[in-house]
């Protein structure tokens, strides 16, 4: 019975090992008509593509990527054909596409250095150094890649540069409008201070005149004073001579004293008068008025 069991089993295994073995054949050989399906495509859109007709390439190239994975010929060749039509962005994919495809250093090394030429057209120099070095893991004796990583080194090192010395620029301008703004708040400040010791100033001027002014008061009230004084007599003068020289239709001095000298007279006379009369008739006192 054991066996029997034994045998069984072993009838079993061989069975799936026949079946898997098949199974693998089959997929096999599924593979190689893919791939002779995708190569026929690529050699026809390589013909269609070396006559000018790069829409029908491109279509022929597309179903030959579909067609298998395992052809790398097909995206790598529309990638260059993207390239040479300046799509750099389509290139890329398709020669990243056939690197990762290839099996063989030589196709890897030719797809790598083709992504290296397209950041080198997207001036992206630290990506295109990067894609140059894995070209030459691949093919270490190519001397058009290692040209070509030494002009992407130089060119990254110079856009440093630049881009370090507009960094400095930048900062150096910074500084600038700072220390500027600096000076402009210590200038306002300054004019602030200035303004205000002007104010104290301008009031103390002020006082200054103030006082100046009482000063002058108190000199013109003395002055004016003495104009007072000196007025009248000024002005009695001024009558003087004005008395000395008769207006029209007025009496000259001379005339004036005549009058006075006569109206003098008569008034003498007339108190001649009174006086006489008053001794006659006063009464002598001898007693006190109690």
């Amino acid at each position: 019975m054991r066996k029997e069991m034994n045998k069984i089993s072993t009838v079993l295994l061989l069975f799936f090992v026949c079946l898997s073995s098949f199974a693998q054949e089959v997929d096999e050989k599924e593979k190689e008509k893919a791939l002779r399906s995708s190569t026929n495509y690529t050699w026809d859109a390589n013909k269609a593509l070396s006559e000018d007709d790069f829409i029908a390439a491109e279509v022929d190239y597309r179903k030959a990527i579909s067609k298998s994975p395992d052809n790398s010929a097909a995206p790598y060749n529309l990638g260059n054909a993207y390239y040479q039509n300046e799509t750099y962005n389509e290139a890329f994919g398709r020669f990243k596409e056939a690197g990762e495809a290839s099996t063989s250093k030589a196709d890897k090394h030719k797809a790598y250095h083709n992504m290296g030429n397209v950041f080198m057209k997207r001036k992206d120099y630290a990506k295109a150094v990067e894609a140059y070095k894995e070209a030459l893991r691949n093919d270490p004796t190519d001397e058009e890649t290692r040209y070509n990583l030494a002009l992407a080194k130089e060119l990254l090192k110079k856009d440093q540069d630049e881009n370090k010395q507009d960094q400095d620029d930048k900062d150096k301008d910074k500084d600038d409008k700072d220390e500027n703004k600096d000076q402009d708040q210590k200038d306002e400040g300054e004019n602030e201070d200035k303004k205000d010791q002007g104010e104290d100033g301008d009031k103390g001027d002020e006082g200054d005149k103030d006082e100046e002014k009482k000063d002058d008061g108190k000199d013109g009230e003395g002055d004016n004073e003495s104009d007072q004084k000196k007025k009248p007599e000024q002005g009695e003068g001024d009558n003087e001579q004005n008395q000395q020289q008769p207006k029209p239709n007025q009496l000259s001095k001379q005339q004036v004293e005549n009058l006075l000298r006569a109206m003098q007279n008569a008034e003498k006379k007339v108190q001649d008068k009174i006086d006489a009369k008053k001794v006659k008739g006063a009464k002598i006192k001898t007693e006190k008025d109690w």
